[in-house]
């Protein structure tokens, strides 16, 4: 039984039983949750083991990475950007990245890159690992390449390839790189413990992420045994030429090791963010409101940022979701509070989010790393945190 640390406030004891038995029913190794009311703590827990390997406990102080719930953290830092007038989203992207307009992109608007309506999912020529986490390399390929589909007419869930669309046009209108652009106006003024490039002095507090295998292989499965619901998705990951499975396979190798010093230490804006679930909730509670004296962004932009702008089946992962400008929106699927919640979803389970008709602000953060339709660990701690409102 992994010991839980940490405070709960009071009305919210079902979040604390929920993350007790997300441990002992439902896989969790190490995490951490916190929930913010209106600006202020309300939860605060972590527990079990951040390495395996060696038994080193998670403590208040463990960071994880989070894999795409950083896209909430980037769109963020774009949607700063907007406020101070330095970005229009409805400018072409080539009004600050002329290089883009190669291959028939010059129209594309920067709110399709971070609404992933822009058909650049992938690369007609992968890019090496160590040039793509060097950034420029990968950026001077995207804005050669050609669009998958007719931009504006679809969405396909950008996984890889977003942090480099989205962070360049934050690295070309702030002059800084989206990693440290965070660092600088994010994460400082909140005291956030939360890197998009992570620094080398933090490495020591970093969990290290176990991998679930599925107990059954469904692609290796006759179609005809396949459930009927997933049988797209299935056939689509056979296929190496599918978007499903085209959107990240953009490095050479495919595959990259999300633990390695060197993928930690690059600046990944789509997909490996480092921090706490803490940091988590409180940029979000930033977002909605004060805290302690600091608001990200105004109501006005907001609800711009929020405002949906792309929904129905994605053309990637085949399945029907909902984006505002570079945030997720509720759907069966996504678990949040309200139909007016926003925030972003991770590989394996992490989650981000914030519903401003609660005040609630929501950050979990874990190392199995399960996914699937039966990881039911945020979703549970969601659930929680709904009973605690009722």
């Amino acid at each position: 039984m992994a010991m839980i640390e940490g405070e709960v406030a009071a009305g919210f004891e079902p979040v604390r039983q929920a993350f007790a038995a997300n441990f002992s029913q439902h896989g969790d190794i190490g995490a951490a949750v916190c929930v913010y009311q209106y600006g202020r703590p309300v939860v605060d827990l972590w527990g079990g083991v951040a390495d395996p390997d060696t038994g080193r406990p998670w403590r208040r102080d463990t960071l994880q990475l989070v894999y795409s719930a950083t896209k909430g953290a980037t769109a963020t830092a774009a949607h700063m950007l907007v406020e101070r007038g330095a970005l229009d989203l409805d400018a072409p992207v080539a009004r600050y990245w002329p290089e883009f307009a190669a291959n028939g992109k010059a129209d594309i608007p920067v709110r399709w890159l971070l609404s992933h309506q822009a058909g650049l999912i992938t690369l007609d020529r992968p890019v090496p690992l160590d040039e793509a986490l060097a950034w420029h390399p990968m950026t001077a390929a995207l804005a050669a390449q050609h669009p998958q589909w007719t931009p504006g007419t679809a969405h396909g869930y950008h996984g890889r390839t977003w942090g480099w669309l989205v962070g360049e046009v934050i690295r070309r209108v702030s002059g800084r790189t989206p990693g440290r652009f965070f660092a600088d106006e994010i994460a400082a003024p909140l005291g956030l413990d939360f890197f998009i490039g992570l620094p080398t002095s933090e490495r020591g507090r970093v969990s290290r992420m176990v991998y679930r295998r599925p107990d059954v292989d469904l692609t290796t499965l006759p179609i005809a045994s396949v459930p009927e619901e997933l049988r797209e998705q299935v056939v689509a990951w056979r296929d190496p030429d599918s978007f499903s499975n085209r959107a990240y396979a953009v490095t050479d190798p495919a595959g990259i090791d999300f633990d390695s010093p060197e993928v930690q230490a690059a600046e990944l804006p789509a997909s490996n963010g480092i921090g706490t679930a803490r940091s988590l909730a409180r940029m979000y509670a930033a977002l909605i409101g004060e805290v302690n004296g600091v608001r990200l962004l105004t109501p006005k932009t907001l609800a711009s940022a929020t405002k949906e702008q792309a929904g129905g089946k994605d053309q990637v992962m085949l399945i029907p979701n909902r984006f505002g400008s570079g945030y997720m929106l509720p759907t069966e699927t996504t678990p949040m509070i309200g139909l007016n919640s926003f925030g972003h979803t991770g590989r394996g389970g992490s989650l981000g989010f914030a519903d401003p008709d609660h005040g609630i602000a929501f950050g979990y953060t874990m190392n199995h790393i399960i996914g699937g339709s039966d990881d039911m660990r945020a979703t549970s701690l969601v659930h929680a945190v709904r009973r605690s409102l009722e």
